[in-house]
């Protein structure tokens, strides 16, 4: 028995296809009986979804706990980690970065990739770059009901993205779900019409960056023969040199140096638990993406908001406008995943 056969792998996306077109892998079977839905795939988005909110209390705790004013360095500390925990995983060889790779293949390269594969995943580190940036200016220029509510129409942009580069159709069902979240999302902002051009543009400019970038983890990941942990290390090896010099830019590296509670053991500890977490919910992006769809991941992105915040509308019932479109869009939500799950 070889050696990978004693190594223990963690689950990775995009395995063989067979020949009826559905990717074959051991155990992967539906999620119940008549579901359109692996469990796996299943995992991947309920995963997601608790990484992304532990995540965003640790970023929280650094950001205004401690009062560190630069998310960009996080996000760099962020990036740096999954490389090195990716890179270490690799070499133990207790991951691979492709699909049916073999764990016993000599590595004579530190990139562990192809150059051309490398060349492969631009387009994708480039709607990650775009997608970072416009997000970061997408908050300032609306008020915060109507930033989310602009927000939410991310995939109506991300159904338009799919369709124009891989000529994915979605049932009238599914249509339709979507249509009562972006319904719900307008009725919610509906007394927060403050109209600003620059502001609306950026919005939706952040909006098209996200559609791409998801559209384009799943085109890649179909076709450059990259699993999800591949797919995370090429986009952390082209993107996190740009990031790098882009803190250095702003001048956001000097004040972390100068920041005073840089050495303090708790801001040390949510730090560390932030890169841990940000591993994992960048993992659970790619899964969710490759094994679902990218529409799923933005489906995800918006029920993991709408959980808490539904529950605290409903009960401290601040507004009748913003509570009737928080639960349309929960519905829409829960709708959705429905017929994700019983393929309608």
């Amino acid at each position: 028995m070889s050696d990978s056969s004693k190594t223990p792998i963690l689950p990775v996306s995009d395995p063989p296809i067979g020949d009826s077109g559905q990717r074959l892998y051991k155990g992967d079977e539906k999620f119940f009986k008549g579901s359109a839905m692996t469990k796996r795939g299943a995992y991947a988005a309920i995963s997601y979804m608790g990484c992304a909110v532990l995540l965003v209390m640790f970023n929280k705790a650094a950001l205004s706990s401690y009062n560190y004013p630069c998310a960009n360095v996080i996000t760099l500390f962020q990036m740096i980690s999954s490389c090195c925990f990716l890179y270490a995983l690799r070499r133990w060889k207790i991951i691979s970065f492709m699909a049916g790779e073999s764990l016993i293949i000599s590595d004579n390269s530190t990139t562990f990739v192809s150059l051309k594969t490398l060349r492969h995943t631009f387009p994708m580190a480039g709607a990650y770059l775009l997608y970072m940036l416009a997000t970061m200016e997408s908050v300032r220029g609306v008020n915060v009901p109507m930033y989310t509510t602009l927000r939410r129409t991310t995939v109506v942009f991300t159904m338009f993205v799919e369709y124009i580069l891989s000529r994915q159709r979605y049932t009238s069902s599914v249509v339709g779900s979507v249509g009562l979240i972006v319904f719900g999302a307008f009725v919610a902002g509906a007394r927060d019409l403050s109209f600003n051009a620059y502001g609306y543009s950026i919005v939706f400019l952040s909006n098209i960056t996200t559609a791409i970038y998801l559209a384009t983890i799943a085109r890649i990941g179909k076709t450059s023969g990259l699993n999800s942990f591949g797919l995370m290390w090429c986009n952390g090896l082209i993107c996190g040199p740009v990031l790098l010099l882009w803190t250095l830019i702003r001048g956001d590296l000097e004040m972390t140096i100068n920041f005073p509670d840089l050495f303090s053991p708790g801001f040390l500890v949510v730090i560390l638990f932030s890169c841990i977490l940000a591993f994992f919910l960048n993992y659970c992006i790619f899964l969710n993406t490759t094994l679902n769809s990218a529409v799923t991941q933005t489906i995800c992105g918006n029920l993991k908001v709408r959980i808490p915040v539904t529950s605290f509308l409903i009960f401290c019932a601040l507004n009748f406008l913003n509570v009737i479109g928080q639960l349309l869009g929960f519905i829409g939500s829960v709708l959705y995943a429905y017929y994700k799950l019983m393929g309608k």
